[in-house]
């Protein structure tokens, strides 16, 4: 799905991947699903652009519904990964995520997540062989929309948001959530599975700060709103869940 000149997603509001595309090629951040790399071939050849033209991926976080066809790129096409220092454990298989589902879950999304994620061969994840790590305020001025990488600690200890000024957008991965995939409740709101939510809400002004226009979500629809408004809506999500 092509977002903006530039920005497309691949996969959809259960689970995404974008892409950040300029003349000199693409960067992919995250990596959806193992089953999302046909997917990504097919928004590729829909902008024009091939394998060879992704030059990097860069994961959000660890945890294995963003891994997916990540290893494979490295591997098979030599594409470089990155990922926070204190997740690269995680995404090699070692450190496990958070397991609380929280409260008010209704069985239908978590049915249709579940089953997604099997059909896209989540239950056959390749963990990372290597990786680069970043530690936060990295400018990545080779890349494809010169990514700024924002440390975001919370849901995992290395979680990262992508943000390409160039493109007013800003990728989150699980910092917050539009769709929450245990509950089916749309809107800007905590992420499930998170490990330090009070530490996820406080690593939000960085995300307010980049006034960017295109918030992008791991899961649930892509936010045109700003990044701002996005968290103001995250905040009230949280209060009203502890009433």
């Amino acid at each position: 799905m092509q977002l903006t000149p530039g920005l497309r997603r691949v996969g959809n509001e259960i689970v995404a991947s974008y892409l950040f595309i300029d003349d000199r090629g693409v960067t992919v951040v995250d990596a959806g699903l193992a089953g999302h790399y046909g997917d990504l071939l097919a928004e590729l050849a829909d902008a024009g652009l091939g394998i060879g033209d992704v030059r990097a991926i860069i994961l959000t976080h660890g945890d294995t519904d963003h891994l997916g066809f990540a290893e494979r790129l490295r591997r098979d096409h030599g594409v470089p990964v990155y990922v926070h220092s204190a997740d690269l454990d995680r995404a090699k298989g070692g450190d496990k995520p958070a397991t609380s589902f929280g409260r008010g879950i209704r069985p239908w999304p978590v049915v249709r997540f579940f089953a997604y994620a099997l059909g896209k061969g989540g239950a056959k994840t390749e963990y990372l062989a290597d990786a680069r790590t970043l530690e936060g305020g990295e400018r990545l001025a080779d890349l494809p929309g010169s990514p700024e990488i924002i440390a975001m600690p919370g849901h995992s200890p290395g979680s990262i948001a992508v943000h390409s000024p160039a493109l007013d957008a800003i990728a989150v991965g699980d910092a917050l959530t539009t769709r929450h995939v245990l509950t089916g409740r749309r809107g800007p709101q905590p992420a499930p599975f998170t490990d330090a939510p009070d530490t996820a809400l406080d690593s939000l002004d960085r995300l307010a700060a980049t006034d960017a226009t295109w918030v992008l979500p791991g899961h649930g629809t892509p936010w045109n709103r700003g990044a701002a408004e996005a968290v103001r809506l995250v905040r009230e999500a949280a209060a009203a869940s502890v009433h």
